[in-house]
């Protein structure tokens, strides 16, 4: 199985974070972000981004920006770790459609 820091699989909220990351943002342009990529099919809340923010900040995926003394808004972006669990992720789920298509014979509908 593909090496992905043994985090095991990343929930798509926490993976659609972390690409998100790749340009630092705040928590409203994380949401629209996420909500834009998936076409509208994701949609984060606000418990649920924080949440996950503060996961991911404990691990060290991601880290929060030194922010202006008069701004409220919270930027934050991914560190090389998170890019290696991102990295990770892709490997996995490549393997699991790789495997679903030759089982099914890559039938799509």
């Amino acid at each position: 199985m593909a090496e992905n820091n043994g985090q095991g699989a990343l929930t798509e909220a926490v993976y659609y974070i972390l690409l998100a990351l790749h340009t630092p943002m705040h928590g409203y342009g994380i949401m629209q972000f996420v909500k834009e990529i998936s076409n509208g099919r994701v949609n984060l809340g606000p418990g649920t981004l924080y949440g996950a923010i503060n996961t991911m900040l404990s691990k060290g995926w991601i880290k929060a920006l030194e922010q202006e003394s008069d701004s409220r808004k919270k930027e934050y972006e991914i560190t090389e770790e998170g890019k290696s669990v991102v990295v990770g992720e892709i490997v996995r789920l490549e393997e699991l459609i790789r495997n679903g298509k030759k089982i099914t014979g890559g039938a799509e509908k």
